[in-house]
């Protein structure tokens, strides 16, 4: 899973970014593979040459990001800062009026007060930047969020339509192509926490919730293994979170 596996390094990099000192890459090979060694009972060339593939694979994309995120979040946090109530109402207003041209039936998922959509925008705003210098907590955050989704049955076709509107209204706003490009990217690492949130939360026993289909939800559940029933009903899990459909 090429996306998957971006989607880590990308998150791996923000972590790395904290910490101080030179991190040394080709070590964590070595004692990766001298722990794996002794760990696996089993292991033999074919584990050897398929670890060495994957973590030069890993390091090749690490080290492309190595160094950028501290400078990009430097550059992230002056744009913001330098915002006056002026350019935060074009942001909000702007970001709206693209993304519904872009995609139509997202009208229908912000249906909110003017209020909300607005908190909205400052929130995505905010977490930008909090992406860069909290990183582990906000992957928690957004896994939380994307089984928010699931239970609103927001397409994940969607994320993409709001990223570009957010990216262009942006763009209209600063000079500084290493803000704006800063903001895209984690803005685009974002969105795609939340789209496989959404896409690994939405089960067959959701579909059949968010279709309020009492067959569609039998059906579902006749899948599962006895044992196993009433776990697949209460529990939706995506990594580390999980969340009950009761609580919609």
């Amino acid at each position: 899973n090429a996306a998957r596996l971006q989607e880590e390094c990308d998150v791996l990099t923000l972590k790395i970014s904290r910490c101080k000192g030179n991190v040394v890459l080709s070590e964590y090979k070595a004692v990766m593979l001298a722990s794996l060694r002794s760990l696996v009972k089993d292991w033999g060339s074919l584990h050897e040459v398929s670890w060495s593939w994957l973590w030069e694979m890993v390091e090749r994309i690490l080290k492309e990001m190595m160094g950028k995120p501290a400078k990009q979040e430097i550059s992230l946090n002056a744009f913001i800062s330098s915002l006056d109530e002026r350019q935060k109402n074009v942001l909000r207003n702007e970001i709206y009026a693209k993304f519904f041209a872009m995609a139509p039936a997202g009208e229908t998922y912000f249906n909110q007060s003017t209020t909300r959509l607005n908190f909205l925008v400052d929130k995505w705003l905010a977490m930008t930047l909090e992406i860069y210098r909290e990183p582990t907590k906000m992957v928690d955050e957004l896994s939380a969020l994307g089984l928010r989704h699931v239970g609103y049955s927001v397409p994940p076709e969607l994320f993409g339509p709001f990223v570009t509107a957010a990216v262009q209204v942006v763009r209209m706003l600063t000079s500084d192509a290493a803000a704006e490009e800063s903001f895209r990217w984690s803005l685009s690492l974002i969105s795609r926490i939340l789209m496989r949130t959404v896409t690994e939360g939405s089960t067959i026993v959701m579909t059949a919730i968010n279709a309020n289909s009492g067959k569609m939800l039998r059906k579902a559940l006749g899948c599962a293994p006895r044992g196993q029933r009433s776990l697949w009903m209460l529990n939706v899990k995506v990594g580390t979170k999980s969340i009950s459909p009761l609580m919609w």
